[in-house]
């Protein structure tokens, strides 16, 4: 088909639609600002040498409008079947972000553009510095003060400039909360969130979050500091977020969570009971351990699952998309607000200057992961995630596309992290006798079988998960594996079909082989892994069109170490026992199964 890009660069009527002001005490001052609607799309010449060599996918469907209803469907699922990266939302379509109605911000639209989006360069490494990113706890004071009037700057800007403070936070919003759709698929959301593309879109976010703010104050050599939660020095909130003085301070935390409370990364909305600070310190670093080590021994399991063109959103998050990221957020945020704004919503988060921190040590969680097995620890290769885009202002307001393969190399994008020590690596969970059956006399698949006892047992799928529930699943391999066969295949569970609605705060634990889920111990290796909601802001109403008003995602959790710790490798089946936690009676589980995984 030939290119139809010429058609690309004419404007479309304009249109209006409200745009979130600077917020006052009282919330966001409404404003109504003219948009240009333009497509987002690039004229064939500018595409990259790296662009993988078939149609441009946005000038295929471009034609689409000249064929039948039923060609049209045959040629998109003709290409579907060969598959196809994530394509830049269309940022003039930017509609209705599915918020509750008493969430204070009118729109999570950012500011339009009139121009074509430029592809992406690499910084010239002779002109910028190599910056390093410093631990948030470790920080000057004249580093603060320099952090702090770059926020007051971007704060002082309109929020109708696509630099501002506001305007910044409305990107997190609007790629979570359904005001975007991937080019092609109107019907479709646009979610950077419980997928592959978690990583590397907010990578790309605080890449140029930091450059605006570098540029605000004249310093290019500026990087923004991360919450260093992994380690015992940082599992507090860092001091210079907790100044009510200061421009990084947010009043809509958590305030019982403010210094010196420590983080609990595992946090299910209520506070643990009986934790001394050295117990908490512990439970961090196993918990730290299990997502980053036992639960991400490949790419595909890290990254979280695939998430192509098409796709319903959600498909599946990585380990450490689901904890640590998504009990801080929820620890963070005011739960005496309506819907644990700022932070504790994704819809809210980017308006608490502590996201950027807190992602900053997310995204550093990608660079430490492959330090930890160079051979094994690799981004992945598959070119639908490679070549999936995001578009996201510069320094100089010039709206940007950037791809997945622009940002696997940090030392590229010239900054780095602060070297600190990485305690978790020592805190590989243990069993925890007491949960276990005593009469040693029985047999592992006899124990097994008398597992969670208390809990009840699941009947037929889907279930509503309103109390711990248990249930007996047959394992792929029955017999002790060699390491290279574990190296190259992963026992993996796969919690399937889990529904929720995306206002939800909602978690549940898994459980293998316990007879006693609450016998178990701080980090126990009876804890496979637990799945997180943290709430996208959804109301009773849907974007532009958009289906559906809940998430349907799954969980996988690897069991390599889990089985070869509870000397359950021989089995023909475990237990695996679910136990809601936040948002009970509120999760739909459709399955739950054990599969061999690349």
């Amino acid at each position: 088909m030939a290119s139809m890009s010429h058609l690309i660069a004419k404007p479309a009527p304009a249109a209006t639609f409200p745009l979130s002001s600077p917020r006052t005490s009282s919330g966001f001052r409404p404003r109504r600002v003219t948009v240009q609607r333009v497509s987002c799309a690039s004229p064939r010449g500018e595409r990259s040498e790296h662009d993988a060599p078939k149609h441009d996918r946005r000038d295929v469907l471009l034609g689409l409008g000249a064929l039948s209803a039923s060609a049209t469907a045959t040629l998109v699922t003709a290409r579907r079947a060969g598959a196809d990266p994530v394509a830049t939302p269309d940022i003039s379509s930017c509609g209705p972000a599915d918020l509750p109605p008493s969430a204070n911000v009118l729109t999570c639209c950012p500011p339009p553009s009139n121009a074509l989006p430029v592809d992406f360069t690499l910084p010239d490494a002779t002109s910028l510095p190599l910056r390093t990113r410093p631990a948030a706890h470790s920080v000057t004071a004249d580093y603060v003060a320099k952090f702090n009037a770059g926020i007051a700057a971007m704060k002082a800007l309109p929020a109708d400039d696509p630099r501002s403070f506001a305007a910044q936070a409305t990107v997190h919003c609007a790629y979570c909360d359904g005001s975007y759709s991937p080019e092609g698929f109107p019907d479709v959301e646009l979610q950077v969130h419980n997928s592959w593309l978690f990583f590397p879109f907010h990578r790309c976010y605080l890449y140029f979050f930091e450059r605006i703010l570098g540029s605000l104050i004249g310093d290019p050599s500026f990087a923004i500091p991360f919450w260093n939660w992994d380690a015992p020095d940082g599992m507090r909130m860092p001091a210079m977020y907790a100044d009510p003085s200061s421009q990084l301070f947010d009043p809509r935390r958590n305030s019982r969570h403010a210094p010196p409370k420590l983080i609990n990364l595992d946090y299910n909305g209520r506070e643990p009971r009986f934790f001394t600070d050295k117990q908490q310190v512990d439970h961090n670093l196993r918990v730290m351990y299990r997502q980053m080590v036992s639960l991400s021994p490949t790419p595909s399991l890290f990254f979280g699952s695939a998430y192509r063109a098409g796709d319903e959103p959600n498909q599946g998050p990585g380990p450490v998309e689901n904890i640590p990221h998504g009990p801080v957020h929820i620890w963070c945020g005011d739960p005496n607000q309506p819907h644990g704004e700022d932070m504790g919503n994704f819809y809210s988060a980017g308006f608490d200057p502590l996201f950027y921190a807190h992602h900053a040590n997310i995204d550093r969680m990608w660079s430490v992961w492959k330090g930890l097995d160079a051979r094994r620890h690799t981004d992945l290769t598959d070119p639908d995630w490679l070549n999936a885009s995001f578009l996201l202002y510069d320094e100089t307001s010039k709206l940007v596309r950037i791809r997945v393969r622009d940002v696997l190399d940090t030392d590229r994008l010239r900054y780095r992290y602060q070297d600190v020590p990485l305690p978790w690596t020592a805190a590989r969970p243990t069993v925890t006798a007491a949960a276990r059956r005593a009469d040693s006399l029985l047999a592992p698949a006899a124990q097994a079988a008398t597992a969670a006892a208390a809990a009840k047992k699941a009947g037929e799928f889907p279930i509503t998960l309103d109390e711990a529930t248990s249930v007996t699943v047959k394992r792929p391999v029955a017999v002790q594996r060699s390491k290279a066969e574990k190296a190259s295949k992963v026992e993996v569970l796969v919690i399937d079909g889990i529904e929720v609605d995306r206002d939800v705060a909602a978690k549940f634990d898994v459980f293998v082989n316990t007879e006693d889920h609450a016998a178990v111990g701080s980090g126990g290796r009876e804890l496979a892994g637990s799945f997180v909601n943290v709430p996208h802001g959804h109301g009773h109403r849907h974007g532009h069109g958009k289906k559906g008003r809940g998430i349907k995602t799954k969980l996988r959790l690897a069991l390599n170490e889990q089985l070869e710790d509870l000397k359950a490798e021989g089995d023909e089946s475990v237990v695996v026992t679910l136990v809601p936690r936040q948002g009970k009676g509120k999760v739909k589980v459709g399955g739950v199964k054990i599969e061999l995984m690349h």
